[in-house]
């Protein structure tokens, strides 16, 4: 089979910072690539077009265009011509659900829309209002579209709901890892007391929420450290043009002593970072899955994480680690706490966490899931 990705962004030095969907989307396509598939990359609002063929895969880089009145139409009508004149043999194609940037395209081949997360869904959870426009065009895109893949039950049922599709038509595929990449040989190895969290340091991951855990910890653990891992962000809210400093605004002095930013860094260095923590936390607002979270799990790290919708299909609380409401400090506080203090039930949540990912997200296995879910698909 052939298979077309549309996506912004994917983890390769050549095309610049790339998150959680770029990874979800290279450990897909690599492991099936690796069952024989064939792949083609379409990349837009790249620096420019080009394209080149790497581990056997095909990368189109579509440069970003700029026009005086209606790019947002234009634009899509460029990717789909340049799409639609290199199908060849494709038989199937996948566009995320973010930006609708498959609204107003007419392709060739059939369309799997997967809900990596929506400005629509986003949206509504954070309950914040959205643009006119924004709405539109992914609303505009889903009709285009075949059939829908979820990573997680909520993302689907509320993607659904909120863009007024055919729950029929969906089906949740989770987000898988490779776990030869995530194999922890010294889990006892690590930092005591030292905190991590990953992801772009916007309001929706909590970021404020974790300042205030930190602040109680460094009371009653004046040792624990507190590290940060990702982009610095604009603030909706305020408008501050970086969120990293409403952070600090936040932090007690003890806090700010101890809490590190260490900025966007190598994918490899994220490892090594996680297997360096203690406990990885994760007090997210908004998430279709988050993969930091899985990625932590497999490394054998004890997650403390949401509760909310999307990680009701990650953990089982207190059996592979702990989820709380973002809002509920003291109950961070207090399982932060208890897992510096009780060893033996770091090590019994890690063992499970690494067996729950073996179990649920090993990518070699979702990736024939897809397989299955396109091949129906294309017979529609």
């Amino acid at each position: 089979m052939h298979i077309a990705y549309i996506t912004p962004e994917y983890p390769h030095p050549e095309l610049g910072n790339s998150g959680g969907m770029g990874t979800s989307i290279k450990n897909l396509v690599t492991a099936l690539h690796k069952i024989g598939h064939k792949i083609s990359l379409f990349i837009y609002d790249q620096k420019r077009t080009d394209t080149f063929i790497e581990d056997g895969i095909t990368f189109h880089l579509i440069a970003k265009k700029h026009y005086r009145l209606g790019g947002f139409y234009f634009y899509r009508k460029h990717i789909e011509q340049y799409i639609n004149k290199h199908s060849g043999d494709i038989d199937i194609i996948e566009a995320p659900d973010w930006t609708g940037i498959t609204a107003f395209m007419k392709l060739k081949k059939p369309l799997v829309i997967r809900f990596h997360g929506s400005d629509t869904y986003f949206c509504h959870i954070e309950g914040r209002p959205q643009k006119w426009k924004n709405a539109f065009l992914e609303k505009q895109a889903v009709k285009k579209a075949t059939a829908f893949i979820a990573p997680t039950q909520f993302a689907g049922i509320k993607s659904v709901e909120l863009l007024n599709l055919k729950s029929s038509h969906l089906k949740t595929l989770s987000h898988g890892l490779n776990l030869e990449d995530f194999n922890n040989s010294s889990p006892e190895e690590f930092t005591s007391k030292r905190l991590l969290n990953i992801g772009t340091l916007i309001r929706k991951k909590g970021v404020f929420q974790l300042v205030e855990i930190f602040n109680k910890i460094i009371i009653a653990h004046p040792t624990a450290k507190l590290y940060f891992i990702g982009a610095d962000s604009y603030d909706v809210q305020t408008g501050s043009a970086s969120t990293w400093q409403l952070m600090q605004e936040r932090m007690s002095p003890a806090a700010r002593e101890a809490i590190t930013y260490l900025g966007k860094v190598p994918y490899d260095q994220v490892k090594e970072e996680i297997q360096r923590a203690h406990i990885c936390v994760f007090p997210s607002l908004a998430e279709t899955l988050g993969m930091v979270t899985i990625e932590s799990m497999a490394l054998q790290k004890v997650v403390v994480n949401t509760n909310i919708g999307w990680a009701q299909d990650l953990i089982e609380h207190g059996k592979d680690g702990f989820m709380h409401h973002p809002d509920d400090i003291d109950a961070y506080v207090d399982t932060i706490s208890t897992v510096f203090e009780i060893d033996a039930l770091r090590i019994k949540i890690t063992e499970a966490a690494r067996e729950t990912i073996e179990e649920r997200f090993d990518i070699n296995h979702i990736a024939q899931e897809n397989i299955s879910f396109y091949k129906k698909v294309i017979s529609l």
